[in-house]
């Protein structure tokens, strides 16, 4: 049985959704977020010794860092329906996609939102975070103009772990000129799998 360690309002919801796309039993212990500091409760470092979210748990295996934590369920469990095959070129561009949410795509999206929640929008950092922003959104745009999912035709773990990025990218009102974008989102969102996790990520939040 795989438990999930999951912080509410955190990334770790991507990884609800990937177990529902995988179907395997597991099990979702919540935490939730000190309501004055916003940050993860103390008891998430009795699992990990950084106390973040998400962690999963299989025997005695206790893994971190979603991409990681994707890129092994979606292997272990996922035969070729998540995960393209492999020694192919899908196989290869999938990897590229599914680095690419956690490093390249999250780094500006990160800067720009504490710039806005922070409020004083220092000029450098402020004009640099939403460039940055734009060129990952124009980059994604564009290849996602000529292909229905991140890996051609093929739905991929890449595709979930991404999510995090076009939702928060909506939510901060970025997506306004990249209709493809918009599309995507909206087709992500019709996955069976991406409804169940909303609606337990609701149920695990106070």
């Amino acid at each position: 049985m795989i438990t999930l360690h999951h912080l509410a309002q955190s990334r770790s919801k991507r990884i609800i959704w990937l177990l529902e796309e995988l179907q395997v039993p597991y099990e979702i212990k919540a935490y939730q977020r000190d309501p004055q500091t916003h940050l993860a409760p103390v008891e998430l470092k009795q699992i990990h010794p950084l106390g973040k979210s998400p962690v999963i748990q299989e025997d005695d295996l206790v893994l971190a860092e979603s991409g990681a934590i994707t890129e092994y369920l979606a292997e272990k469990y996922a035969a070729n329906l998540l995960v393209p095959a492999k020694n192919t070129p899908e196989y290869a561009h999938y990897l590229q996609w599914l680095h690419f949410a956690e490093s390249s795509a999250a780094l500006p999206l990160l800067m720009h939102y504490l710039v806005q929640i922070d409020g004083s929008k220092p000029p450098f950092l402020s004009g640099y975070s939403l460039k940055e922003l734009h060129l990952i959104l124009g980059y994604l745009n564009d290849h996602l103009d000529n292909n229905t999912w991140l890996v051609g035709d093929q739905f991929t773990a890449a595709d979930i772990l991404l999510s995090f990025i076009i939702e928060t990218a909506y939510k901060l009102e970025q997506l306004t000129n990249y209709p493809v974008l918009q599309q995507y989102l909206a087709a992500l969102h019709q996955r069976p799998a991406a409804e169940k996790a909303q609606q337990l990520e609701k149920q695990h939040q106070i």
